[in-house]
């Protein structure tokens, strides 16, 4: 059928008109063209915490809008990881996540309001530190052997402290007890300054702790360290040597990562993490991790993925294995 001559004029003329408007632009629909949100689910101050400002604060530069830090803190993460589960799944919120909140947690609270790897895509592995065994300097062992040995002579007489119940260094702890055979105490504290007044006064006897808090101390002689959870040993400590040199198959290692809501776009997930990495080799970044001992992280999401759904299984086995529960 032949269209009738004015017709096919004026879609002719129509079509001339639309191509010649003008276009949205693309810098303008391209992500991100607004701040973004980040939740962090514990306190200000804390590691998780400074090493969200951190990384976020150089993240921002490359991304050309400010990342706002939400702390949301409570239920050992819980509250902040669902709100972020929760959001829209835009990309303009994001939260980091820990070991405990999206690798221990899943295990040890009955009603947890999220399940860690479905409701998240993981975006990038910050940083990780290992945690250190230390011990008070009225204990006479040296060595992580020679701790075994006093723990099997006066079982349950040596206790460790945690920063909390379900964090990973409680979670050390009670791979260590699995590990060698021996059994102590659990003692919960509100953090790492209270842990460290304790063993500096000689009133605890035994912890573990984060590798940039307990170090230092160590390093003046005020405690003593006598292994990393590490399977590698830490450059600012080489003479300490890992636990797992004489204990194989203890690993303690403390991690944070950025996560996005499950259905965030694949494209936006891959261009925070490719901001994420670049951050990591800036050289604020790497010189505050080199003086902390936290190891940047180099994992692409999927590899992200896998490495969250090991820890969830590798912990919860620990966790059941010694029966925690937060109720």
């Amino acid at each position: 059928m032949t269209m009738p001559g004015p017709m096919r004029r004026a879609l002719v003329g129509a079509a001339f008109a639309l191509a010649l408007a003008p276009l949205p632009s693309l810098a303008q629909d391209a992500y991100p063209n607004r701040p973004i949100r980040m939740i962090v689910p514990f306190a200000a101050g804390g590691t998780t915490d400074l090493i969200g400002r951190l990384v976020g604060g150089e993240m921002s530069k490359r991304l050309g809008q400010p990342i706002v830090v939400d702390n949301r803190a409570g239920a050992g993460g819980n509250i902040g990881a669902e709100a972020c589960a929760k959001a829209a799944p835009d990309g303009y919120t994001i939260c980091m996540g820990t070991i405990s909140s999206h690798a221990i947690n899943p295990s040890i609270y009955p009603r947890i309001p999220f399940d860690n790897l479905r409701d998240f895509a993981p975006v990038a592995l910050l940083g990780s530190q290992p945690n250190m065994l230390v011990v008070a300097n009225n204990i006479p062992a040296r060595t992580v052997p020679e701790l075994i040995a006093l723990m099997k002579q006066r079982p349950g007489q040596i206790n460790y402290g945690s920063s909390g119940v379900g964090t990973s260094i409680h979670l050390a702890g009670e791979l260590f007890s699995q590990l060698t055979g021996t059994t102590s105490v659990h003692v919960p504290y509100r953090g790492s300054g209270q842990i460290m007044t304790d063993m500096l006064a000689g009133t605890l006897p035994m912890a573990f702790d984060n590798f940039s808090s307990g170090w230092p101390h160590a390093r003046e002689g005020r405690i003593r360290a006598l292994g990393v959870g590490s399977l590698q040993r830490v450059p600012q400590a080489p003479n300490v040597p890992t636990i797992a040199e004489s204990l194989p198959g203890f690993e303690s290692v403390s991690w944070h990562g950025v996560f996005a809501p499950a259905a965030t776009p694949p494209a936006v997930v891959a261009r925070l993490n490719q901001e994420a990495l670049a951050a990591l080799g800036s050289p604020d970044v790497r010189a505050r991790y080199e003086e902390l001992g936290i190891t940047a992280g180099t994992f692409s999401p999927d590899a992200f993925r896998e490495f969250v759904a090991a820890e969830t299984k590798r912990w919860g086995d620990v966790a059941r294995r010694a029966e925690i529960r937060v109720e």
